[in-house]
């Protein structure tokens, strides 16, 4: 849970409170529930998304709105299951999974995070479920009150539409900060409850140690007394600052105009990545070849109302390249001709219907070009600037002196 969240359902039954929300009016006759109207079950389509199994369904029940499903398998044959209400969009189901395959990629030469099938094999042990719900999280939604960690649909961005484009707090990303929750609880292990449940207690040591040393020095939980005495009581100090760690490691708090310091809505003491170094010394020990890779790892699919340049290298003038400058594989969908603006590392971009061009930093004499089976690969001959793209369904390649058709090769 975050402060935020805290801070606006405060607000929302004092506000019920001065206008008499709570008082109820009685009558000698009970008013009969509203029947639901079932929703119809979808069929399986080419996202990984399907209709609830017959298993979950007594469970995550058409009458609690839950309408779709997808899932992350494990090495062990276990599932860790993703269930969706009816007002959760597709592009958000596909993300969420994704940044959960995130966090369970293996980071080849880290620490903990070389091998993480015994992470994941536990999320599936323990019953891991991510629940997509409709909404906010304002205390209204039954569903939330299932086992499982949940997910709202006002707080799950998607790379290219407009809640991301803009960068739109009131709408802030908190899918990395949930997913990783469930990740930690389920699959790393927290320590201090009555058993581990985890598979990583020796990672969970330097997150305790990084957190307990963060609080003391105040960077982390910055004025919020209260809310840091409820996670105490309930243990989850060291995943929510975690969470705020990794919220900053990959950008979503930069852009952020109420702090020009702070980031996770002033809570932690670092902003941006080049930050956490210098403000938070231990805190930046679990980002460096420990377990969480330095760029995110899934395809990114950007939004069908996307038009124009999706940029993968930072500016300050454009609010979501904090976090898109970590980005490095990249699907545009719908048919709006958009263009992708790639950055440093080995990038692989695919195309919509419509027509796509993809832009890179030097003049065209300085990379090597093929083409094989449909698939343009463009290497840049000078080191740490483009890197290597694959390039697929894209029509245009634009280099500093030249446009190419991709028709041409």
């Amino acid at each position: 849970m975050n402060y935020r969240n805290i801070v606006i359902s405060t607000m929302i039954i004092g506000a019920l409170s001065a206008c008499g929300g709570s008082s109820k009016k009685m009558t000698s006759t009970p008013i009969p529930a509203p029947v639901p109207t079932p929703t119809p079950t979808p069929a399986p389509n080419d996202l990984g998304i399907s209709a609830v199994p017959e298993t979950l369904k007594d469970t995550y029940r058409v009458a609690l709105k839950f309408d779709r499903y997808t899932k992350v398998d494990t090495p062990n044959g276990g599932v860790i299951h993703i269930v969706a209400q009816d007002g959760v969009l597709d592009n958000q189901i596909v993300r969420s999974r994704a940044i959960l395959q995130h966090f369970l990629t293996d980071y080849p030469g880290s620490l903990y995070g070389a091998d993480k099938s015994a992470i994941a094999n536990k999320m599936a042990e323990n019953n891991a479920v991510l629940l997509l719900l409709n909404g906010v999280d304002d205390g209204t939604n039954a569903a939330a009150e299932l086992d499982g960690q949940p997910l709202y649909y006002g707080e799950m961005q998607v790379e290219g539409h407009s809640w991301y484009v803009n960068q739109d707090y009131n709408h802030r990303d908190a899918s990395y900060e949930e997913i990783l929750h469930m990740v930690h609880d389920f699959g790393i292990g927290v320590d201090q409850n009555p058993t581990f449940i985890g598979a990583q207690a020796d990672f969970q040591n330097e997150i305790r140690a990084a957190q307990v040393n963060a609080s003391a020095a105040n960077l982390w939980g910055i004025g919020a007394t209260d809310w840091i005495a409820e996670l105490t009581a309930e243990n989850s100090l060291s995943q929510e600052y975690l969470a705020a760690l990794i919220d900053v490691y990959y950008g979503l708090w930069g852009a952020d105009t109420e702090s020009s310091t702070h980031g996770m809505n002033g809570l932690y003491v670092a902003k941006v990545r080049n930050d956490i170094a210098s403000k938070d010394p231990q805190g930046a020990t679990l980002v460096d070849n420990k377990f969480f890779h330095p760029y995110v790892t899934y395809n990114a699919r950007i939004d069908e109302s996307f038009v124009g340049d999706f940029s993968l290298v930072f500016n300050a003038n454009v609010k979501y390249t904090h976090h898109s400058q970590y980005l490095k594989d990249i699907t545009l969908t719908g048919g709006n001709d958009s263009n992708i603006i790639i950055n440093q590392l080995d990038n692989s971009v695919t195309g919509n219907t419509g027509v796509n061009t993809v832009t890179f930093s030097g003049a065209s004499a300085e990379y090597t070009i093929t083409k094989e089976n449909d698939v343009v690969t463009v290497q840049d001959m000078q080191d740490n600037r483009d890197g290597v793209n694959s390039l697929t369904a894209v029509e245009k390649m634009t280099f500093s002196d030249t446009t190419i058709d991709v028709s041409s090769l």
